[in-house]
């Protein structure tokens, strides 16, 4: 596996890996738990969400980096950070593996890869978030395994 620094030319594979991802959050866990009315007003147009969103995240001139994992020729994984010198805080915007790759290192190597970008930028700690739903376990579970400290934080949604 190799990991590289984002190109515009990935875009299109990084939307579609980012939507694969997590369509089963949005379309099977968080739609159902809040009905939809809630879901429509929150995150009805998600992928579109991404679409727009992606093309932000790497602009190293404003501390957003893209890194991308590579195996075979073909885009498996991706890591986004973006860095805040003046608090010297690095905040991992999104990451991202296909499916067929999950457990296999590929995530701890792009998480690593970014700490230690971060770390040569002068940043003395990382924010990195997830759900607390179940579907986000797994990614509860690899965070601590990294040192993560988990933050207890509730949000609520109710119909008016």
């Amino acid at each position: 596996m190799t990991i590289r620094t984002y190109t515009d030319a990935d875009l299109p594979r990084l939307i579609d890996l980012t939507i694969d991802t997590f369509g089963p959050f949005y379309e099977d866990s968080f739609r159902p738990l809040v009905g939809e009315l809630i879901f429509t007003r929150q995150h009805g147009d998600w992928q579109g969400d991404y679409r727009r969103q992606l093309p932000g995240l790497h602009n190293p001139a404003e501390h957003k980096h893209v890194a991308v994992a590579e195996e075979g020729g073909e885009i498996v994984g991706y890591v986004a950070w973006h860095l805040e010198p003046a608090k010297q805080r690095g905040t991992v915007e999104l990451l991202a593996v296909a499916e067929d790759h999950r457990r296999s290192n590929t995530a701890t190597t792009l998480c690593e890869h970014a700490f230690a970008a971060m770390r040569a930028d002068g940043a003395q700690y990382v924010e990195i978030g997830t759900g607390g739903d179940d579907f986000h376990a797994p990614a509860r579970a690899f965070y601590e395994s990294l040192g993560c400290i988990k933050l207890p934080v509730a949000v609520y949604f109710r119909e008016l």
